[in-house]
């Protein structure tokens, strides 16, 4: 399967921001940390409120996500 390209990746293309900058580097692993967040946390709001189901279906999100986007 070929990877997407999530919102952060494509404008971190879009504005070529691949430097060598650690504060760059640092900023954009940040924002990708925090939009993965985001969307773990949307899919699992409308999931379940049962903590057994919520962990089951967090790893699945987990999985998906790291076979859709990559680590």
């Amino acid at each position: 399967m070929d990877k997407k390209q999530t919102a952060v990746e494509w404008l971190v293309e879009q504005f070529d921001l691949t430097s060598n900058s650690p504060i760059i580097k640092n900023v954009v692993e940040q924002a990708k940390a925090m939009e993965k967040n985001q969307m773990k946390e949307s899919v699992l709001a409308q999931s379940t409120k049962h903590e057994g189901l919520r962990k089951i279906f967090e790893n699945q999100f987990e999985k998906y996500y790291n076979e859709t986007y990559g680590k």
